[in-house]
């Protein structure tokens, strides 16, 4: 286990704790419900690796969305997450395709203009969590993904 997994694991309770994947009344959680329990365990793992989150589902007014907008020093980082069930044939990262990219890039623009200013270094990564029921989710990150 690496120093950054091992951080992770060592203090976030989000990020140690098996996924339940299910209601309190038993029944599955929907793809929504995954989605949005990924992007919480994305921002858990940013937080515990000493990233600052700074917003969640960032909505652009002219189209454009980013999942997560989070600092790390003087780099602004424009997270996309993919949550995907252990054992899936495709990666999260098969998931962002051109048409994707493309609607990160213009809620990014859109976050980088109410900055006023581009001058800032910022990259585009995706972070993909795998989930199974009764089991820790898993984390991998794809730096400068696009």
């Amino acid at each position: 286990m690496g120093l950054a997994a091992f951080i992770v694991a060592r203090f976030s309770r989000l990020l140690n704790s098996p996924c339940r994947l299910e209601r309190r009344d038993g029944t599955e959680w929907d793809r929504k419900e995954i989605g949005d329990y990924g992007e919480r365990v994305a921002a858990a793992w940013l937080r515990a690796l000493g990233a600052k989150v700074l917003y969640r589902n960032f909505r652009a007014p002219h189209g454009g969305e980013v999942d997560i907008v989070a600092r790390k020093g003087d780099l602004l980082m424009f997270v996309e997450v993919k949550t995907r069930r252990e054992g899936t044939r495709y990666r999260g990262l098969d998931a962002v395709n051109a048409s994707k990219q493309a609607l990160i890039e213009r809620g990014a623009n859109e976050w980088l203009r109410l900055l006023g200013t581009r001058e800032i270094p910022w990259r585009f990564d995706v972070i993909e969590v795998y989930v199974e029921k009764g089991k820790r989710p898993r984390v991998n990150r794809v730096e400068n993904a696009f």
